[in-house]
Formats: structure tokens, sequence, C-alpha cells
């Protein structure tokens, strides 16, 4: 064997031999290890492999087959359920329910499970399986963290889905580094990834998240594997919403949302009904907001709360929502409709505990931020959606026929928009269409 000591940049990966400040891959400062790396001598058959081209003419395009999850919220981020032969990252905070999740898909009867818990004993799974109900003859338990050994019993066992949990548990003994770190990970990974190509079955990596939300390890893990997921949500609130950031095989941006119960993630089947509270809209500061995850139109409440600066900087604080674009519609009011923000504190909050990043929500963050600054309720009739431009114009946004059949579905009376997303059809539901935010106020709080 032939060791050397390396430095890995923990951001991108990149294989340094000596220590350096900055990367010079990613530009990251501080964040590169040392790692003593083993490496067999690698002895030449003297047989070069033969590769055959194929013309783009002969690849078959029909679609590729998918397995039912029996999960719907989970086939439709998915784009219609799992492909073989797929590699799909699930991470998330500690807590959220990435296991109880995971655990719940190898109730599937239909399919062969093979679940390895790096992180839990097989009598603590079984625990936790026969809280959840799971009972499936067909699931196999590895309490290991060797991957040379769960590739080996894979490979006896074939299963039609493999569980890993987590990956910055597993460990090759062919390297000297400790589980979780850049070269752990990387190479467990694509041990993984080549597993599910050559046996064409599916594989789920749970992973962590560091401090600042982004998924622990080395970026290439995004770039290996074919589908990553966000679980989302508080651990405090009952709610979860599973976001697709990337999928080879369908939409990105699709999102499943889930309840948390004693029996496990349950479902949410009409995720508008329980993220807005209609009985509360008759306090100042609540309006409901139209924004769109993926394909899927959702209501939600957005809650603001203005109140006078008691010391001299002015607090803002936003919950689920970017810090930064709020002070950018804070100063459009202030700039372009004269509101006296500048002297008060603001607090905002997304009702639910989700992240949103949809700008058509702009408008019913503007019309909750006014109305707790002039302390006149917003009707409970009454939602909102558009984006706010620096001039205080209403541009449009995009799905707006699917945001104004949400609103009118669940019963809303009156929709205020762009005046350029007014939709050809026509709908039961009011639409008043506004140009500027001074139309806002006009329309609301004249």
């Amino acid at each position: 064997m032939k060791s050397k000591t390396v430095y890995i940049c923990s951001a991108c990966a990149y294989n340094s031999p000596k220590w350096e400040g900055k990367c010079p891959n990613c530009g990251e400062w501080n964040s590169f290890s040392e790692q003593l790396i083993h490496k067999k001598q690698k002895v030449s058959s003297g047989v070069n492999k033969q590769i055959q081209a194929v013309t783009i003419d002969d690849i078959d395009t029909r679609e590729t087959p998918r397995v039912d999850s029996q999960d719907p919220e989970l086939n439709r981020v998915l784009g219609g359920g799992m492909v073989p032969g797929s590699v799909i990252l699930l991470a998330g905070e500690p807590g959220i329910g990435k296991s109880t999740l995971s655990l719940q898909l190898a109730a599937n009867k239909s399919q062969r499970i093979l679940y390895v818990s790096g992180e839990e004993s097989a009598q603590q799974l079984k625990m936790r399986a026969d809280r959840l109900q799971v009972d499936n003859p067909q699931c196999y338990i590895i309490d290991d963290t060797d991957m040379t050994a769960v590739l080996d019993a894979a490979k006896k066992i074939l299963p039609d889905l493999l569980i890993v949990d987590s990956i910055q548990t597993m460990r090759l003994d062919m390297l000297e580094s400790a589980p979780g770190t850049v070269s752990q990970i990387r190479e467990c990974a694509s041990l993984l990834q080549r597993y599910a190509k050559e046996h064409n079955r599916t594989v789920i990596i749970i992973g962590h998240i560091n401090k600042e939300g982004a998924i622990a390890g080395p970026k290439v893990l995004e770039h290996i594997v074919d589908v990553v997921l966000h679980f989302e949500g508080l651990k405090h609130n009952n709610y979860r919403m599973i976001r697709g950031i990337k999928n080879r095989f369908g939409a990105s941006n699709e999102i499943g949302v889930y309840e948390m119960r004693n029996q496990g993630l349950v479902t949410v089947e009409n995720p508008s009904a329980l993220l807005i509270n209609v009985e509360n809209q008759g306090l100042s500061g609540n309006t409901i907001g139209v924004l769109t995850e993926g394909m899927r139109p959702l209501m939600i409440e957005c809650q603001a709360l203005v109140t006078r600066a008691v010391y001299g900087t002015p607090q803002r604080s936003a919950t689920g929502y970017d810090a930064k674009r709020l002070n950018m519609l804070l100063a459009v009011l202030e700039k372009r409709c004269g509101l006296p923000f500048g002297t008060c504190d603001v607090f905002l909050n997304i009702v639910g505990g989700i992240k949103v990043n949809d700008p058509g929500l702009d408008l019913a963050i503007l019309a909750a931020l006014i109305s707790s600054l002039n302390d006149i309720p917003v009707s409970k009739d009454v939602c909102l959606f558009g984006e706010v431009g620096l001039s205080g114009e209403i541009r449009p946004v995009q799905k707006a026929d699917a945001r104004v059949e949400e609103a009118e579905r669940l019963g809303f009376e009156e929709i205020l928009l762009s005046h350029k997303n007014v939709p050809s059809d026509s709908f039961a539901v009011k639409l008043r269409a506004l140009k500027t935010v001074e139309d806002l106020i006009s329309e609301i709080f004249s």
C-alpha cells in the first residue's frame, strides 16, 4: 500500500498537496482539512476495455417505468414515482422526520427493502417500526457502517429499494479518514451510484445538513445523485414539506406536504386549507397570499407586526421569508408611498413554518405591512398575488390562472393582482387589477 497526505476542500472536494487558506477552485476560506489516504497499487490486467458507441437514433426514448412508492406526496415530488436505477438524496435537519419517512417507505409490501441504519441499532429500528405500524416481511435490516459489507449484502439480497441512513456514518476501510469527511462521503456515494446503475435498483441516501442549511459534505455529492430532496419545517410545528431541488426525471421545485402525528407522517391532500386560518382574519396585519411551488398553487397566511421603535435602531425580523427582500419592500413603501417604516420595528411571519421564495407573495406582504401600520384589517374574503418592483409597480407572475382557480376553489370572493395577470377566462371570483403600490392603498385602505 501507498500512503499520502492530502488537503481536501470541504465545499467542493478539491485536492491539494498543501494547505491553503483559500480554495483556488471554489473560493471558500479555511475549508481545507488534512486527510491521510491509503491506496492500493493497481495492477494492470493487460486487457483494454472495449467501449461500443451508438448513434443517437438508436437510443430508446420510451419513458422509463416508475415504481409507485405508496406515498402520493413523494410520487408528486419525484414526478410520478421512483425510477429504477436512480439515486435519491433526502436531506434535512435532525429530528425533522427523514428516518420516519424512509421507514414508512419500507412498509411497501410490493417491494423488497434493505434498510441500512448507521445511526440506530436493529432493536431501536424495530421499536420505531412497531410505533409506525410498519409490517413488511420483505424488509431487511442492517445496522452496520461498513460500506463494502453493505454492498456485498445488497448484491445477495437484491432489494428493489436500498435505504442508507445516513451517508455521513458510512465508511470505507481503504480510506484512513473518519466517517463523514469529504473523501468518505464522496467514495461511499460513488459506490452506491455504481450499485444502483449496474443492478437497476433504487437507492435512497439520507444526508445531514450543516448549520448554514446546506447539505453536509462535498458539493459533488449533489452532482452524483439523480434527485435531491430537502425536508423542511420547524420541529415544534406539525407540518413538514419535501421540496425537490434537483430531479433528472421530472420537474424540480415540486413540493409535498405532510403532517407529523403520533403514527408518523401523514400526507396532506389540501395544504392550502391548513396553511390559512380564515377565522383570525379580523385582525390587522394578516393577509392571504397565493404562491406556487412547482406546479402546485398554495394559499398561505402572512402575518406582519409593525410597532414604533423603542430603541435607537429599528428591528427587522422575518421568519420563513428573505430578510433582504423584506427590507426592499419596506424601502419601496417608504419611498413611493411616504409611509414611516424607517422609525418602526417590523416583524414578518409566514404561517406554517415553511420557507417561501416566490416573488408573487410580495403583494400580500405589502398589504400585511400596511394593515399593521395603520391598524386596519384586510377582509378575510380577499387574497393577493403579484411581484413588486423597485419603482412601486405591480409586476405579473407565472401561473396566474392556477392561482386564481385555487383561490376560487377555497371560496375567496376577491383577488387583487397585477393588471397584466388578469386571465382571459371568466371566473366567479372578482378580480381587481392593480398597476402600482398606490393602487393597493386606494383599493383596500382608502
